[in-house]
């Protein structure tokens, strides 16, 4: 006999494969030291099996919270993750709570076991950056199980997340380059399938260039991951010189991808901008400093962030009440406004030698 709602498994399911009373699978999951290694070892195993975990809704609406919040991130490698991890330090700053920080390193394979090992630490909400929110059968397992949950920088218009709107970002960065006078533009950035942001400013890049008449042309996909990255850039512009189609104009799908391809392209012996223009997308501070700085689509992350974080609070705080109560804007997109830097590394294209 099975004692499952909507699917999921409850600790009946489990002390029942696992032979043993339901309050001993509390205490195995609660306090393991208590419990015999291999009767922990059976619960454990059960437990995995019928991919059971405590109901953080359950536990929240008995009072039972832990005070922490789990965050999970691509990276700290890139400044606007840590602006954001700002952002939401800030907001929970005097509420007593606590932080438990993973990274996923761009990996969406990493992204369940990441928040597996959070919710193991019966943590009272999460705050997450997913490769595609969009379809993403983990979100849709965390809203059944009723977790309070808030996307940060994924642009899903039916989930709960603060971004901006990537897609007209894009856009209007690439048509401030279309103004300059560039009509061969590539957009260069990690891999499309790991990154709902990037695939969104594919799209944004692409608007762009019809409502100009301008065909786009295929991304130029550089794995993160890799130590080699300045060598492959360089090794593509050498290519695109052999086939006579070097663009003079890049759009990279974030600030810290341009600086690499920037310095990639002083390796080669190319200036920025006399001999190619470029745009970033993120609006990290260190562009300014640069010279020529750096031309940016600025998203603000320290606000996201901190947005994100007010918004999982507001969630916890309502399923915590004595009659619980729910914002239908808390589980929506909440999209911020983005601002154009006119940097000084997109200038007018060098004129073409016949």
């Amino acid at each position: 006999m099975t004692h499952k709602e909507n699917g999921v498994a409850d600790i009946r399911d489990v002390a029942q494969r696992a032979g043993c009373s339901i309050a001993t699978v509390s205490r195995a999951l609660n306090s393991p030291q208590l419990v015999r290694p291999e009767t922990l070892a059976r619960v454990q195993a059960a437990a995995a099996a019928l991919k059971f975990r405590p109901n953080a809704l359950g536990r929240q609406l008995r009072g039972e919270r832990t005070g922490l919040i789990g965050v999970m991130l691509p990276t700290l490698g890139n400044p606007v993750f840590a602006d954001c991890l700002e952002g939401i330090e800030a907001a929970i700053d005097g509420t007593g709570r606590r932080l438990l920080l993973v990274t996923t390193q761009y990996d969406p394979e990493r992204e369940r076991n990441a928040i597996e090992t959070l919710l193991q630490q019966r943590v009272d909400g999460l705050l997450l950056t997913l490769a595609d929110a969009e379809h993403s059968v983990l979100l849709d397992d965390l809203a059944a199980e009723g977790v309070a949950c808030q996307l940060v920088y994924n642009d899903a218009p039916e989930r709960p997340c603060v971004s901006v709107d990537n897609r007209a970002a894009a856009a209007q960065g690439v048509a401030m380059l279309i103004e300059a006078g560039h009509r061969d533009i590539v957009m260069v950035t990690g891999a499309l399938h790991a990154s709902d942001r990037a695939k969104r400013r594919y799209l944004g890049y692409g608007d762009a260039m019809r409502a100009a008449g301008l065909t786009p042309l295929p991304a130029f996909e550089i794995d993160f991951n890799s130590g080699a990255r300045g060598e492959r850039v360089r090794e593509w512009l050498a290519q695109r010189e052999r086939d006579g189609a070097r663009p003079t104009a890049l759009f990279c799908s974030n600030d810290l991808l341009a600086l690499g391809v920037m310095r990639a392209l002083r390796e080669a012996g190319l200036r920025v901008p006399d001999d190619m223009s470029v745009l970033g997308f993120d609006g990290l501070a260190v562009g300014e400093l640069l010279s020529p700085t750096l031309a940016t689509v600025v998203q603000p992350s320290v606000e996201i962030g901190r947005h994100a974080a007010q918004r999982l609070l507001a969630q916890i705080d309502a399923r915590g009440g004595a009659t619980p109560s729910h914002d239908a804007s808390l589980g929506h997109a909440l999209m911020l406004p983005h601002e154009i830097r006119r940097g000084g590394t997109v200038s007018a294209p060098p004129r073409r030698q016949d």
